[in-house]
């Protein structure tokens, strides 16, 4: 059973530790939506660029017998434009897809993100080849029609850029979809799965601040996921799963394992504690 009703396709992960992560995959009309965002703000800003140059241009020292400026002066106008257009077009989406956590604003608005193959938040080195690769994707300007055709031919609809950075663009959950079906045990983790937050000291987990300062994000997504899947685990599976994540996380911690508590509340005071050192 489908939880993502209203898409037609889904991205499946299967990580190392056997938990599955289902992504709906943002269609044609959504990105384009989205794409038509960007370009609204884009022309805005582009416009105050105009209106904020010309008034320093007209701020300049004018001309010889205060004609126009001088000629130096309106090359550097011009090369200001240039290197602005640049910086604007390519730099606005790579910069923001690569720091805002896969997002521009037009994505943000329609809720939708990229993300890496593999499930993982995309770097700012694959943010830049997808973006780079606009210029073909968009041909013939502006239609989009060499990157609209790309995304047809494939199931992931991935536009050219998409296929060369090993990208893909993605639905955020939204309230209309719940995590978790009542009628259904199928589990999607759409990029926001939570574990259960009691204090470490409540479990008899505390671990070492320092050790837990070796994890990164990458680590806390996976023990989000666990949690997010673990109610459609058998118990037995779930268990053994749990053992692995935290016998995992033991060895990246250089810290060992609390004696007689659980491999769940290990990882549950592994998430807290990431989470309370980087104030979230």
């Amino acid at each position: 059973m489908n939880d993502f009703r209203g898409y037609a396709d889904q991205l499946n992960i299967e990580t190392p530790e056997q938990v599955e992560l289902r992504f709906p995959i943002a269609g044609i009309g959504s990105r384009f939506l989205a794409l038509a965002t960007d370009s609204l703000l884009q022309v805005a800003a582009f416009f105050f660029l105009i209106l904020g140059f010309s008034l320093i241009i007209s701020a300049l020292p004018k001309g010889t017998g205060g004609g126009p400026p001088s000629p130096t002066a309106g090359k550097w106008f011009v090369a200001g434009i240039v290197l602005f257009l640049f910086l604007l077009y390519w730099g606005y989406y790579s910069l923001f897809e690569a720091f805002w956590n896969g997002q521009t604003p037009g994505k943000r608005l329609l809720k939708i993100r990229v993300i890496k193959d593999s499930g993982r938040q995309i770097t700012l080195f694959e943010a830049l080849a997808r973006n780079l690769l606009r210029v073909v994707d968009i041909q013939p300007w502006p239609v989009y029609l060499v990157g609209v055709i790309t995304m047809l031919c494939n199931r992931e609809q991935k536009r050219l850029g998409d296929l060369v950075a090993g990208t893909i663009v993605v639905h955020e959950r939204s309230e209309e979809q719940p995590l978790m079906s009542h009628n259904s045990r199928t589990f999607t983790s759409a990029l926001y799965p939570q574990p259960l937050e009691t204090p470490p000291e409540r479990m008899g987990a505390v671990l070492p601040a320092d050790g837990v300062a070796r994890l990164d994000a990458g680590d806390l997504n996976v023990i989000d996921t666990f949690f997010g899947r673990a109610l459609d685990l058998d118990l037995d599976k779930r268990a053994e799963i749990a053992g692995k994540i935290a016998d995992r996380m033991s060895a990246k911690m250089q810290v060992p394992l609390p004696a007689n508590v659980a491999p769940e509340r290990v990882l549950e005071s592994i998430a807290h504690t990431m989470r309370a050192q980087s104030g979230r």
